[in-house]
């Protein structure tokens, strides 16, 4: 080697085809600053050893067959897999530099600091492996990675660390797993500049979202302090999604998911002896939002950039510097799970029968797994683990990986969806619970549990062997319609899951579920919240509005973001919101309710839907949805959302609910809003073409009309039988209305449970010349399938 000149390389001249040289993390940090930092993009500045130095090392030291002869020990059973990598780290950690090696990283050392202006700045030293971050396997996590390092002498030492870790039992694991030659992998450096996040924030970004691949989203998960935290699921991160396609347009804030993690402590700057420590958070702290709106919108656009780029999706560290407040992408390497699954092609889980819940946490992929507990404590009781078992511990990192992938699902105490356990499990394909917070109380070693990833984005571990289904699909197959089939969905946790189904809208999104589910809270208890007279109530909703002055803003934006993420979904493709729907006995269940709810003896036939929404009694709370909605549309972007006025009786109630919405800022008409109604009153069917001066469009609730049309309680247990959507008479309204609609020219679907619970009904619908019929995801397969050869006999026109 001479002058160092092919032994250390400025990251300015790089690029992504230099991961022979200087592995994938170097070569991206690289293609960043000489082609991304013009667009705007921060990468601190830095060098990188190449994989020619390391072969130098490892020849100078005399050190390549003993590692050959550590490795053909393991291979063939002499030595176990710690004694093997401990006794090769050893030959690193024991070997000299060479001369002129040493020289080359000081120097360059020496001009970073001139560079920063600062003497002996300090870096982050990571390794880079040359085979790492291949479409097929990622190699996170899998060498180590050392911050806060200053100072020449503790940089070679980092550096001599960095090399040794080539051949953690982790790394060695991985390696023969993915079939990699151990001798020709070798090891780059980078050593780059740090930014003080310890003062400020740091987290772990994705171009898609991470469980279901759903591409029109970015993930970013954010803490406290430097970054290690996030990355190995040592804290319970912030998490935030935006949504891509609005990103472009600087008016919007297309932030659809904001969630306060626990971040219960932070890594900060320590001492040359140890340079980081672990110190917990102020309360202030857990209680804040890392980062605020503009900073969540400025990642976003990075990582789209960076997407855009690259031409894949891609995972991405990020850093905010606490004293200049600038933020900055420290790390760039394709994403390698969800992009490598076959487009369209995925199983459909749902559980049946299920035990006692005993833990929840984050759903980590969408499986269900039966499987007997086996409790590990720490890494180094690994031998412990029993092959095939549910993996229960507190956290994971990169030291558990080589029992990790021989378990069948993974549950931890803590952990994001971006913590080492989270990623390993989508990598393995396994289900995980993560951030469970006392999985390793509660569950014990022997015991057989369920791990349920089926059900949105909280996961569950259920008692015993729960029965479960399990249906594969590919989306490509199905055929085209020109009866548009569409989606009922309810709950904005599952909404992603569905997002490569070729659904031609959402046909009916239920606002009563957010607001059951996500805000828990009567809207009038947060208009008229210093009147509640109810103690409990008021420091649950004081706990749960935590951090807004105003209450009712609360309820505006959980709802607008929980719909949001149901609109996205399907975006540019209609989604049909249904106003809230709630009856009395429903309302008055939610938090602060009761004092503001009458008592009713039939609530089904009473105070519910549109009559609410112009009432004294209730208008301040319908003002609070109408502000959701504009959110929704005119600040989040999301203009493809049509709004259903519920349960309309009569033509001078829609006029009425028209008025109060139009007064609420929701004119028909004004920025392309639609309005529907619901069609699930006889009245609806007599007067349809009155209503359909009134209203856009009309979508059929079967189970409201069959049940006034037959008279029938549809949950009166005595009449079960009686209660029947595909009666004659219920048929007849239904045809009814769908030729009356269309000869107003109004829109006509159907919404209702008939063709999700009867398929076959789909055929009728189509029959009659209805423009949609929406149904739920587990049903749309077959749908799909019986309206297309519907079509066919009827000798309709098929969409291409």
């Amino acid at each position: 080697m001479d002058g160092g000149m092919e032994q250390v390389i400025w990251f300015e001249h790089l690029r992504r085809g230099d991961i022979a040289r200087v592995g994938g993390k170097n070569a991206s940090l690289g293609e960043m600053i000489q082609d991304l930092s013009p667009k705007g993009i921060a990468v601190p500045a830095g060098f990188a050893t190449t994989a020619d130095a390391y072969w130098h090392y490892v020849d100078a030291n005399g050190i390549r067959d003993k590692v050959a002869a550590g490795i053909v020990d393991w291979q063939q059973g002499k030595a176990s897999l710690a004694e093997a990598g401990s006794a090769i780290r050893k030959l690193f950690l024991r070997g000299d530099w060479p001369q002129d090696l040493a020289n080359a990283i000081r120097a360059a050392y020496a001009e970073l600091s001139k560079r920063i202006g600062s003497e002996d700045v300090a870096v982050a030293v990571r390794s880079s492996a040359t085979a790492e971050d291949l479409p097929d396997a990622s190699f996170a996590g899998q060498q180590e990675s050392f911050l806060n390092i200053r100072g020449e002498r503790s940089l070679l030492d980092a550096c001599r660390r960095c090399y040794a870790s080539l051949f953690t039992d982790r790394a060695i694991s991985y390696r023969q797993t993915k079939g990699f030659e151990h001798l020709k992998v070798a090891l780059s450096i980078g050593i780059q500049q740090m930014v003080r996040s310890d003062l400020g924030g740091s987290g772990v970004m994705f171009s898609i979202d991470t469980e279901t691949g759903f591409d029109k989203v970015v993930l970013i998960n954010a803490a406290w302090g430097l970054g290690e935290n996030v990355v190995q699921g040592a804290v319970d991160p912030d998490e935030y999604q935006v949504f891509k396609p609005f990103l472009a347009n600087g008016s919007l804030r297309p932030i659809v998911a904001r969630k306060c993690g626990a971040k219960a402590k932070k890594m900060i700057y320590g001492s040359a002896e140890e340079p980081t420590i672990n110190v917990p958070t102020s309360k202030a702290e857990r209680a804040s939002y890392v980062l605020d709106d503009e900073a969540v919108l400025k990642l976003a656009r990075w990582a789209s950039l960076i997407e855009q780029h690259y031409g894949c999706p891609m995972d991405m560290e990020w850093a905010r510097n606490g004293e200049a407040g600038e933020l900055v992408i420290v790390q760039a390497r394709p994403e390698t799970v969800q992009s490598r699954h076959k487009t369209g092609v995925f199983r459909s889980y749902s559980i049946k029968q299920k035990g006692k819940k005993l833990v929840e946490g984050l759903a980590i992929g969408d499986a269900i797994v039966s499987g007997r507990v086996c409790l590990v404590e720490t890494a180094k009781d690994i031998d412990q683990f029993v092959d095939g078992s549910v993996l229960v511990t507190a956290t994971t990192d990169p030291d558990w990986m080589p029992i990790m992938k021989r378990a069948a699902a993974i549950v931890t105490d803590h952990g994001g969806r971006t913590s080492h356990a989270a990623i390993v499990s989508r990598e393995l394909g396994l289900p995980a619970v993560v951030g469970t917070g006392t999985a390793t109380l509660l569950l014990h070693t022997g015991e057989q549990v369920t791990v349920s990833c089926a059900e949105g984005y909280e996961g569950f571990v259920y008692d015993g062997a729960a029965e479960y289904e399990v249906e594969t699909f590919d989306a490509h197959d199905l055929p085209a319609t020109q009866t548009e089939v569409m989606l009922n969905l309810a709950n904005p946790a599952t909404a992603f899951r569905w997002w490569r189904l070729p659904a031609d809208g959402v046909g009916l999104a239920r606002m009563e579920f957010v607001i059951s589910n996500a805000i828990r809270i009567h809207p009038m208890a947060l208009v008229h919240f210093d009147r509640l007279k109810d103690e409990v109530a008021r420091n649950e909703i004081a706990a749960l509005t935590q951090g807004y002055d105003d209450k009712s803003e609360y309820f505006v934006d959980t709802l607008a973001g929980g719909l949001a993420r149901i609109a996205a979904v399907v975006h540019p493709n209609p989604a049909i919101v249904r106003l809230s729907d709630f009856k009395t006995n429903e309302y008055a269940g939610l938090l602060g309710g009761a004092e503001f709810e009458p008592k009713e003896e039939n609530p089904m036939l009473g105070f519910r839907g549109a009559s609410r929404y112009y009432s004294p009694r209730y208008r301040e709370g319908f003002a609070l949805e109408c502000r959701a909605i504009r959110k929704l549309r005119n600040e989040m972007g999301f203009a493809n959302v049509i709004v259903m006025v519920p349960f309309c009786r009569s033509i001078e109630e829609a006029e009425k609910v028209l008025q109060v919405m139009a007064e609420s800022g929701l004119k028909r008409g004004e920025d392309g809003l639609k309005i529907y109604v619901m069609c699930e009153i006889p009245s609806n069917v007599v007067l349809a073409k009155d209503f359909a001066r009134y209203f856009d469009g009309f979508s059929i609730g079967s189970n409201d009309l069959t049940q006034l049309t037959l008279g029938v309680d549809r949950d009166a247990g005595d009449l079960a039988d009686l209660f029947d959507e595909q009666d004659p008479a219920v048929k007849w309204m239904i045809s009814r209305v769908v030729t009356e609609a269309g000869q107003a020219g109004a829109k006509i679907g159907i919404c209702g449970q008939a063709p999700s619970d009867h398929p076959d009904f789909a055929a009728f619908l189509v029959e009659c010349g209805i423009d949609s019929i929406s149904v739920t995801p587990d049903s749309f397969v077959a749908v799909k399938q019986i309206v297309a050869e519907a079509e066919r006999r009827r000798g309709r026109t098929v969409r291409g």
